[in-house]
């Protein structure tokens, strides 16, 4: 059984961001981010489209670099939790739409 995308992409921002803060390895962080942006985005190309796996991918990536301001305002962690919300909740919305 495959994981729902909504929980890889949500995973690879949690994920990456975890890894990142406990190796104190920001490179090592990126390549989990990275590899879960990847097989969401096939995962997306392969049950939606290309054009909303497109779409998708633009908001896995803007989901990650509004993190970082975020996280000004609210602390790291809600913030990765929020944006990885978000991006699972689109995730999962488009997916469902799609299916019917």
């Amino acid at each position: 059984m495959a994981v729902p995308t909504s929980l890889v992409a949500a995973g690879g921002l949690i994920g990456g961001y975890g890894i990142a803060r406990w190796t104190k390895q920001r490179p090592l962080g990126g390549v989990a981010l990275a590899a879960a942006g990847a097989l969401a985005a096939k995962q997306w190309k392969d049950t939606v489209g290309a054009p909303a796996a497109a779409g998708l991918s633009g908001l896995y990536v803007a989901a990650f670099a509004g993190s970082h301001p975020l996280a000004k305002k609210v602390g790291a962690w809600p913030s990765v939790f929020g944006v990885a919300g978000a991006v699972a909740l689109a995730s999962w919305a488009v997916e469902r739409g799609r299916s019917r």
